[in-house]
Formats: C-alpha cells, sequence, structure tokens
C-alpha cells in the first residue's frame, strides 16, 4: 500500500485542545474504519501551525504522543517546561504526562505526529 504526497486526507481542527487557531492535519496514515494501520499505532499525520497558532495542554493515557519538527520553531511544554524546538529536534508525551506547544518566529511549523497505543 502507498500513498503520494498529495493524496493525504486534510483535516483542519480549529482551538484544537484550547489552543488558538487552526491545525492543519496531512494524515498520512490513521486508524479508521478502512484499517490502513494495523498496529497499536493510532496516529501518523503531518501536522501545520501558522506563526501564533497552537495546540492547548492536554494529556494522554494508555498512549504516547511523539513529534518530530520538519520546518520551523515551537515552544513546547513538557512536564511544566517550556522548551523550544527545530527542524530535526523531537519530543515525547508519555502516558500519564501533559503536553502543549505554540507556534513561535515567522513561518509555520510543520511536523510529524505518531500516536502509540499500548
Amino acid at each position: 500500500m502507498h500513498r503520494f504526497n498529495d493524496q493525504y486526507p486534510v483535516e483542519i481542527r480549529e482551538k484544537m485542545k484550547g489552543g488558538t487557531g487552526s491545525v492543519r492535519f496531512e494524515h498520512i496514515w490513521k486508524k479508521n474504519s478502512d484499517e490502513e494501520m494495523h498496529s497499536g499505532c493510532r496516529q501518523f499525520s503531518r501536522l501545520t501551525l501558522a506563526p501564533g497558532c497552537s495546540v492547548g495542554k492536554h494529556g494522554h493515557q494508555g498512549e504516547e504522543e511523539i513529534y518530530y519538527i520538519l520546518s520551523g520553531h515551537v515552544r513546547t511544554l513538557d512536564n511544566g517546561e517550556w522548551i523550544e524546538l527545530g527542524p530535526g529536534d523531537a519530543t515525547i508525551c508519555r502516558s500519564g504526562e501533559e503536553h502543549a506547544m505554540e507556534c513561535v518566529g515567522p513561518e509555520p511549523c510543520v511536523y510529524l505526529a505518531v500516536v502509540i497505543v499500548y
């Protein structure tokens, strides 16, 4: 199975998790009724945050979420501490933890988001 770059289903979420602005999801693969993925991975998506947009503080239970920054810069809340990340940086939010992120700088932040269920 394959999917070309221009074939990813797109979803726009406004004020995601209480954040500001909108988040653009390009679902590379996800668990859905078509059963695209058969593993414990619930989501594998490319997300875009415009400057000033954010994903609000939220937690994960029974799963973990990994962010890998492709371009742009974000501030991410990691266990109560704000940290700036740029291209090539990654962060993980484990089960029982909380995180948030906001795009900082003049360009959009594009990152991969992977959610793995235990």
